[in-house]
């Protein structure tokens, strides 16, 4: 498909600063945009039919009634008027395209199209911004066709997901501004293990550092096309990154017995069209487990996990069946060991942060607060969030990760 820029309807490319000054203004004129509350979902989650093609993967949904409707392989939503069937799939990005207009990617860019016209009215993106830090207010959907580019302004913003009206069809994604500031967000780090051929090469661990919203399964099929040998290690990957800033990668084992290389790397927030690795750790001697522990530039822990490298046992490692579980059914399943492990402190200052994000209410603190002990309390607060759906239960799971990663780790609860 031969995507265009050069149309009349796309307003003059402003300068990145008035670009980052009308967004703000909007923000200020329109506080609906980022709605605080309603964290509650009603999305009925699907698995889509797909078909690997030498392009890349494409996907079907078919829907017989009204609804809105989750994807598990890539988050979209699709808020459905009527009975349809939609066909999507996963582009790369034209930077020259985003780059007179002063934006740059801000998640995959989707190609959809629906086969009986009107059926969709709205479409929810994913994004992987951290409202608290005010990074929502600069993202903006790219829609581009044939015809060129525009940009959409969101009809609403929540913790997951940019809200657009639908109308078209073609492809869509979110987009930032350039001259946005450089904030944390939520990301992913993903291992890929190369089994050596023989006894007497070496074994090698690939480890990525992405934004959340990208597709784990585009990556893994994109990895697939590089090297057939290599294996997507599933562990927990969440944790929050700056975008421009240096990581380091130390592991355990370590020191002679393990190279990472490069020492330091930065992390870029706008990697949806490549997949590469960021570290690389080479090593000899055979191990079934590595404990892999990201750092910044201060030497602050930021993610650390062990790692199942056995050519024998990764495609199972314990608790990845959990990974593609929605947020409310993760917290359900790890309801009694959470019960068991979480910490006093940890859970008064999570019952703090719930009501702080409003993802929890007075009454519901003071109702959770009034149980007897820990172990009450935490079955209260994982049953009362868990019912408000998958925006509540994945902010309690961001939580949990803030205050005791090592247990989240554990637990597999991304």
């Amino acid at each position: 498909m031969v995507l265009h820029t050069n149309i009349p309807s796309v307003p003059a490319p402003k300068s990145a600063e008035s670009s980052s000054e009308e967004t703000q203004q909007r923000e200020e004129e329109d506080p609906n945009l980022l709605p605080a509350g309603n964290l509650s979902s009603s999305f009925e989650e699907f698995t889509p039919a797909c078909t690997d093609e030498s392009a890349g993967e494409s996907y079907r949904f078919q829907c017989s009634r009204p609804g809105q409707y989750q994807c598990r392989e890539t988050a979209l939503v699709f808020h459905m008027k009527d009975g349809g069937q939609v066909l999507y799939r996963i582009l790369p990005w034209s930077r020259s395209q985003l780059s007179p207009h002063h934006k740059k990617p801000a998640g995959p860019l989707f190609d959809l199209r629906c086969v009986k016209e009107g059926s969709m009215c709205q479409l929810h993106l994913p994004h992987c911004e951290i409202r608290s830090t005010g990074g929502c207010r600069f993202l903006s959907v790219a829609h581009v066709n044939d015809d060129g580019i525009e940009f959409i302004r969101p009809q609403k913003i929540t913790e997951t997901h940019v809200v657009i009206d639908v109308t078209g069809f073609s492809c869509y994604g979110n987009v930032k501004d350039e001259a946005s500031p450089s904030v944390p967000i939520r990301a992913l780090v993903l291992p890929f293990y190369k089994p050596p051929q023989d006894p007497d090469t070496e074994h090698i661990i690939n480890v990525l550092l992405l934004p959340h919203n990208v597709s784990v399964k585009d990556v893994v099929r994109s990895r697939k096309t590089l090297d057939r040998d290599e294996t997507y290690v599933q562990t927990p990957a969440h944790c929050k990154l700056q975008p421009q800033q240096v990581y380091s990668l130390t592991t355990s084992p370590g020191g002679d017995s393990v190279e990472v290389q490069p020492t330091e790397a930065e992390f870029f927030e706008d990697s949806y069209n490549n997949y590469l690795e960021t570290f690389q750790l080479i090593y000899e001697m055979k191990m079934k487990h590595i404990r892999l522990s990201l750092k910044d530039s201060s030497s602050n822990g930021v993610w650390e996990r062990r790692v199942c490298v056995s050519s024998s046992e990764v495609k199972a490692s314990p608790g990845s069946a959990r990974l593609n579980l929605p947020p409310q059914e993760q917290l359900l399943e790890v309801w009694s060991s959470l019960v068991e492990r979480i910490s006093e402190s940890n859970l008064l200052k999570l019952l703090d942060k719930l009501l702080e994000r409003r993802v929890i209410n007075y009454d519901e603190l003071e109702t959770a607060k009034e149980k007897t002990n820990r172990g009450e309390r935490t079955r209260c607060v994982v049953d009362t969030v868990s019912k408000k759906g998958r925006d509540a239960s994945s902010e309690m799971i961001e939580i949990l990760n803030d205050l005791d990663p090592f247990l989240c780790g554990d637990l597999a609860l991304i």
